[in-house]
């Protein structure tokens, strides 16, 4: 929400009742919670949109995940990025763990996930993922991690260990990564690719013109070298990535974007929308409605990526399992 958003005037002592539907958003992660949704479209300094809107619900199956990660001493992109779909994904008994601590050495503007400087490297990490997917059952499980730019190989060993353990613990389980850059280290990406996930992801996340401002840290050209690396090592491998919308982009850059995603063969393509997490973060210059997502969706599928999913509330390891492009799912595990 904006700086000079307006809330309806309260009485004091006048206590308001959570209502079950709570319009929440997030920048690539982060939380918004506002009680009062509106219709009026492209308005970020005023209220976020209705179609904006997730449903609050925590099951049974939202409490056991929640328990057994907090037994397991585990961290979740769901939880240290506060994203809005965290119920439903969790109703669902499905889960994105993120390995090497929960402090970023980064400070992308639209992250809520801790910046700092990372004071844990926790090697029992990856039997305890392994254990807890196994546990869960999961039939596809998506590991990520923070940024670990002070680390020689930025945490690659430990993704080919989490890679390796959750193999020996569930042969039946397809595994997705959601990776750093490593600072364009091949021999970093050669590690993880050599453990063998089934789908390697890495996010663009925006347009180039808007690194400086947004991404200060990363290289446009590393993150789609990186993935076009992947296919050179591994050609049956999915590639994946994602963008965020709503940051000062045009649309010719995004096409530009999937253009240059398409000429380094990624595959699969993700699109949603961006939420300011904090009054720290980027603003939000645009809100998308949702025909614009479904023009970018066909705009995409035109180029010849293999599976898209563009929408609102659409992250890149939401529903994870479902965006197996079509033809494809017989590479992946179970």
């Amino acid at each position: 929400m904006g700086d000079e958003a307006r809330r309806a005037p309260r009485r004091r002592h006048q206590r308001r009742r959570r209502p079950a539907s709570w319009d929440v958003g997030c920048g690539l992660f982060g939380w918004y919670r506002q009680l009062v949704a509106t219709t009026e479209p492209l308005q970020p300094a005023r209220r976020i949109p209705e179609w904006i809107k997730v449903r609050v619900h925590e099951g049974e199956d939202y409490r056991q995940l929640k328990d057994l990660v907090r037994s397991r001493r585990l961290h979740t992109v769901c939880e240290e990025a506060h994203c809005p779909n965290i119920y439903d994904c969790w109703s669902r008994r499905t889960a994105t763990f993120m390995i090497l601590g929960d402090v970023c050495t980064r400070a992308c503007r639209f992250c809520a996930v801790t910046s700092g400087r990372p004071t844990e490297l926790d090697i029992g990490e990856p039997l305890r993922v392994a254990e807890s997917i196994a546990d869960l059952g999961l039939r596809h499980a998506v590991i990520t991690s923070v940024d670990r730019d002070d680390l020689r190989d930025g945490g690659a060993e430990i993704f080919a260990r989490t890679i390796r353990a959750v193999r020996r613990r569930s042969p039946g389980t397809s595994i997705e990564v959601l990776t750093p850059d490593f600072q364009g280290d091949l021999e970093a990406i050669r590690t993880v690719v050599e453990a063998g996930p089934d789908i390697f992801n890495h996010n663009t996340e925006t347009v180039p013109r808007l690194y400086p401002s947004i991404r200060p840290k990363a290289v446009y050209e590393n993150s789609l070298g990186l993935l076009r690396y992947v296919k050179q090592l591994a050609p049956q491998m999915v590639t994946k990535s994602g963008v965020m919308v709503g940051l000062g982009e045009t649309r010719q850059e995004l096409l530009d974007v999937f253009r240059n995603m398409r000429a380094h063969s990624i595959d699969v393509l993700t699109v949603g929308q961006y939420l300011r997490p904090s009054r720290k973060h980027a603003e939000v210059v645009r809100f998308y409605p949702p025909e614009e997502f479904r023009e970018l969706k066909e705009a995409a599928q035109a180029m010849g990526f293999a599976h898209v999913e563009s929408g609102p509330l659409v992250r890149s390891s939401y529903h994870a399992d479902e965006q197996i492009p079509a033809g494809r799912s017989g590479l992946l595990a179970g």
